[in-house]
């Protein structure tokens, strides 16, 4: 295990390795910190959460944020972080155009990240997913200063997931790996990055399914999901404009939903991504053709226990077209390889809802 372990500095500090916790204390340059605990968080944190949040930190007069666990508490400490001190309110802040540039920077206090899953990745991003519950949506709040000064990455705080979360969130790295490669544009440092990040997915979910205290194995997811979450300032696609929304309606779980919908999406892309799927096939030793890559993503699936429909996680077929046009509209949508449009997502949503892989296995 000695060779799993490394201090990083991209993108971030990051101190990996089983039983770096033990120096939590140390990244925060203090012992015997006086701390207060703000746990009441939704699984999909919500604008109230931070907006409570925010309160009970400016009460403790807290000068820091440690966000301890999965990407949903992640994500809402990074929040809190960044908006307890801001005069506006949160949604004036959401990832369009400049609007980062409203914020008082001096005011955002600094994150020290501790992630006890291995999917969002989100202890090495810059922005958080935020569900505003009036609108119904879920909105990104971004700004570079969010990006937590320390990582404490201990794959041992992850070996306590249960089987099905261990699925969800290993999936849920490789839908962020996968669509950063696929993303369009020209950014060769993230692409490299998702190759080795959909190789370890690839090498290492299956073992951490089959055993679950496997520390190597858990070592190799962590590193997978921050490998997805560095990749992705390339862009992300539609299998997270299609999760965000349906995330934000129905309550399912994020990396299950990317998980469900990822041969779907993926082969609706493969007339502007075939030369690059093989590409992808011939670097993690499946063949040398598109196909390769989409068998692959299916027999993963059903490896790790992964539903075939949406309908088998609980999503109703009633708001196809609402969901359809949300998803038009989320950020994730402008880097999918094809500009899909609402009829093309509908029809996306209609396959997966039916367990449809006819054409994406």
């Amino acid at each position: 295990m000695t060779a799993l372990a490394g201090n990083w500095n991209y993108p971030t500090s990051i101190r990996f390795g089983a039983g770096r916790i033990a120096e939590l204390a140390d990244a925060c340059r203090a012992a015997g910190l006086d701390l207060a605990i703000f746990s009441d968080i939704a699984s999909d944190p919500t604008g109230d959460d931070v907006a409570r949040g925010g309160a009970a930190l400016r009460a403790h007069r807290g000068d820091g944020v440690i966000a301890f666990g999965g990407g949903s508490s992640l994500d809402a400490g990074k929040a809190i972080a960044f908006a307890a001190f801001q005069e506006r309110p949160l949604w004036a802040f959401e990832d369009i155009g400049d609007n980062f540039k409203l914020a008082e920077a001096a005011k955002i206090l600094p994150v020290v990240a501790v992630p006890t899953t291995a999917g969002t990745g989100s202890e090495v991003g810059r922005a958080s997913v935020i569900k505003d519950e009036d609108a119904q949506v879920k909105r990104i709040i971004f700004h570079p200063s969010m990006l937590p000064r320390i990582v404490i990455a201990d794959p041992v705080l992850t070996m306590g997931m249960p089987p099905g979360l261990t699925a969800a969130v290993g999936m849920d790295a490789l839908s962020h790996n996968l669509e950063a490669f696929f993303a369009p544009g020209y950014h060769p440092l993230a692409r490299g990055i998702a190759v080795e990040g959909a190789r370890l997915v690839k090498d290492w979910l299956p073992v951490a399914m089959r055993e679950p205290t496997n520390l190597e194995a858990r070592a190799n997811m962590l590193a997978a999901s921050e490998a997805g979450a560095t990749a992705f300032q390339r862009g992300l696609g539609a299998m997270h404009a299609l999760a965000h929304p349906l995330g934000a309606v129905y309550g399912v779980h994020h990396g299950l939903l990317n998980a469900v919908l990822m041969p779907y999406v993926v082969a609706a892309n493969m007339p502007a991504i075939e030369a690059d799927a093989a590409y992808l096939a011939r670097c993690l030793g499946l063949g040398d053709k598109a196909s390769d890559l989409l068998a692959w993503i299916g027999a993963l699936r059903r490896e790790v226990g992964i539903p075939n429909s949406l309908a088998e996680v609980g999503v109703p077929a009633g708001e196809v077209a609402r969901i359809a046009q949300m998803a038009v509209e989320d950020p994730s949508a402008g880097t999918n390889p094809i500009a899909f449009s609402a009829i093309d997502y509908a029809a996306i949503l209609q396959k997966a809802l039916a367990g449809d892989l006819s054409r994406a296995a």
